[in-house]
């Protein structure tokens, strides 16, 4: 069942498409970003807009671009307040009252190193610290940035893929 929120934005995004560039670009930025990842539902919409990219409503590249811009963005801050505040970060809301979710993003980082940054952005409350922890952890700037610009493109394309090229599958065969 969609939401009234996802509703609502799908609706706006449809009836006002000079907004789905900076709406595309903050719903990925949000996705991506430590602890606000949490609060908003942003993979549900992303799905959405690959439908309205399905039904020819707005176009598959400009969307495309700007989402995987607003998920390496977000991504890349969050490793930036995990490298320069370290500590401090992790003993903040929400995460100092999820441990478990802190001690399995660190887990995993600590399993799969710059391979996990890359798989952590596929699965959701990891999306919200494994860059947080790659840098607290240190990890380098390179090694984390060659992740986060390969994977932000794919994670894009695997939300929008099945409304963008479903739908018009879909109309086919059964249309």
């Amino acid at each position: 069942m969609i939401s009234e929120t996802t509703q609502l934005l799908m609706q706006f995004i449809q009836n006002n498409q000079i907004w789905e560039i900076p709406i595309v670009f903050l719903l990925a930025f949000g996705e991506s970003l430590a602890i606000l990842s949490l609060l908003i539902p942003a993979t549900a919409i992303l799905l959405g807009v690959g439908a309205l990219i399905g039904t020819d409503t707005i176009s598959f590249m400009p969307v495309f671009i700007a989402a995987s811009v607003g998920a390496i963005i977000g991504d890349w801050i969050s490793f930036w307040l995990g490298k320069h505040y370290h500590q401090k970060v992790v003993s903040m809301w929400p995460l100092n009252k999820n441990p478990k979710l802190l001690a399995r993003g660190e887990a995993f980082f600590q399993h799969y190193g710059t391979l996990g940054v890359f798989i952590g952005r596929f699965f959701g409350p990891l999306r919200a610290i494994v860059p947080l922890i790659a840098g607290t952890m240190e990890m380098s700037n390179t090694k984390f940035n060659i992740a986060n610009i390969a994977s932000a493109p794919v994670w894009v394309f695997v939300l929008l893929a099945p409304g963008a090229f479903g739908v018009p599958w879909l109309e086919t065969m059964f249309g």
